[in-house]
């Protein structure tokens, strides 16, 4: 009977032990609200006032850190060419790797733009946006120079179907980067030289809370597995069941062995 009780004591002890140690990480990532999940899979673009600094994150309720007028604006004098190239990064590297389900990324943004519009003589750049995963370019897309130059807020939309190489964004290595890139001549006509005063300037408007521009939405999948986006046939979300929580079978394996150890004791008592 004693040893029984020893059994039991060592076994439920284990138990204790184990359960802080193969707790799932995604209790890591729920911890912190800037992390990506299936729940949180909205990312928002914040920064200065002047561009120089663009980063990202996945908490729609904290703008902290980011400009109060809600824009980053570069400008530039009468006749200057309108020139950027500047880059948004993610502010806290991922804790985990982000994996997508079938879907599609959507990045929303909203520009205002002075310039000319181009000719055959100007050094124009469209308005480029890259969205890479590290190192990885995962889209381009341009938007011509005389689309966005109206000095007038411009809301664009850029869209990437998840596939076999955007399924997987590995942490440290492959995470969210976005750079912007435009160039138009700037004001150089006549009412401008003897009447006005023609500035151009770039424009770039950062999430601001209850304002939906300026965020990418990812179809995040409930899952670790990379080979397979869709869950392993568990509903198209992502692993649902209990054989997805990491260390789940383990910890019903140790369960196991304490009903057999309450067992032996009742046993060894009668």
């Amino acid at each position: 009977m004693e040893a029984g009780r020893v059994t039991l004591s060592i076994v439920l002890a284990t138990i204790l032990t184990l359960s802080t140690l193969v707790a799932p990480s995604t209790a890591q990532i729920a911890d912190d609200p800037k992390q990506p999940s299936e729940m949180n899979n909205t990312m928002v673009i914040l920064g200065s006032q002047d561009l120089a600094n663009c980063f990202m994150h996945f908490d729609v309720n904290d703008t902290s850190g980011s400009t109060d007028q809600g824009y980053g604006q570069k400008d530039f004098s009468e006749g200057s060419q309108v020139n950027v190239m500047f880059n948004c990064q993610l502010e806290k590297s991922f804790i985990e790797n982000l994996y997508l389900k079938n879907g599609s990324i959507v990045f929303d943004f909203t520009v205002n733009i002075d310039s000319m519009d181009c000719n055959d003589n100007s050094d124009c750049t469209n308005l480029t946006v890259t969205i890479s995963k590290g190192q990885q370019v995962v889209k381009t897309q341009e938007w011509p120079v005389e689309q966005v130059n109206s000095a007038n807020d411009v809301n664009l939309e850029m869209e990437i179907t998840v596939d076999e190489m955007s399924n997987t964004w590995n942490k440290s290595s492959q995470e969210p980067f976005i750079e912007f890139e435009y160039s138009a001549p700037g004001w150089t006509t006549l009412d401008c030289n003897f009447f006005l005063d023609c500035p151009g300037y770039f424009r770039l408007y950062y999430y601001t809370i209850g304002n939906d521009t300026g965020t990418i939405e990812f179809p995040v999948a409930n899952m670790t597995d990379p080979n397979n986006p869709d869950g392993g046939g568990t509903g198209g979300g992502g692993l649902s069941s209990s054989s997805g929580v990491p260390g789940f079978g383990l910890m019903a394996g140790v369960s196991a062995l304490a009903m057999a150890a309450v067992a032996v004791s009742r046993k060894s008592e009668e």
